[in-house]
């Protein structure tokens, strides 16, 4: 996947005509921008990848082909009315926060609220939760987030071992640009490469 987000049109563009097809904005709003000048690239997949407010569900569900940031039962269920509004299915993944870090969004591991998801899968027939979401706490060394995508694997492995009605764990979206190779290496099937393909974002 290549993450867009500040990154202008003429950039995304140039990723696609180089074969990119599956590409992740943080922002409802700043996507919602891009969209008229991105509408003749058909075949490209928009994932929503940074965490979304409830009170956006309805634009998310009108512009992404999925959204891989689901961290409530709350949201879920907003966004499954929104999708069903938009006479569309949504792919959507759990994101786990799996560091416990309080400034980053996701389900606690501990919270209950991922069991909570999963049992309320049958519910939402417009969303199709298909794997595990995560960002680990930052390190220089990309060895320091091997341990996390190794927890995350295990906990993706344990929940598709279950057979849960409406779920399918046959996606783990984990690693960036400095970390995708250990990512690769515990069993990542999407790696979320920014400066990698796009280069060095502007400094705000």
């Amino acid at each position: 996947m290549g993450v867009s987000k500040t990154f202008p049109v003429e950039r995304i563009r140039e990723a696609y005509a180089a074969g990119l097809r599956v590409f992740g904005e943080n922002r409802v709003q700043e996507f919602a921008a891009k969209t008229d000048a991105l509408r003749d690239l058909r075949d490209a997949e928009w994932h929503l990848i940074g965490h979304l407010q409830t009170n956006k569900t309805a634009k998310a569900a009108e512009l992404f082909d999925a959204v891989d940031s689901v961290d409530s039962v709350r949201m879920a269920e907003k966004l499954n009315a929104s999708a069903e509004s938009a006479g569309k299915t949504l792919s959507v993944m759990i994101e786990i926060n799996v560091g416990g870090e309080k400034a980053k969004s996701g389900v606690a591991i501990d919270s209950g609220e991922l069991e909570q998801i999963l049992r309320g899968a049958p519910r939402w027939g417009n969303l199709n939760i298909h794997g595990l979401m995560t960002v680990p706490p930052y390190t220089e060394d990309p060895e320091g987030s091997r341990a996390y995508f190794r927890q995350i694997r295990q906990i993706r492995d344990s929940i598709a071992a279950r057979g849960l009605p409406q779920i399918s764990m046959a996606a783990l979206s984990m690693g960036m640009s400095h970390d995708f190779e250990v990512a690769i290496e515990e069993g990542a099937t999407c790696v979320r490469l920014g400066t990698a393909i796009f280069g060095e974002r502007a400094k705000t």
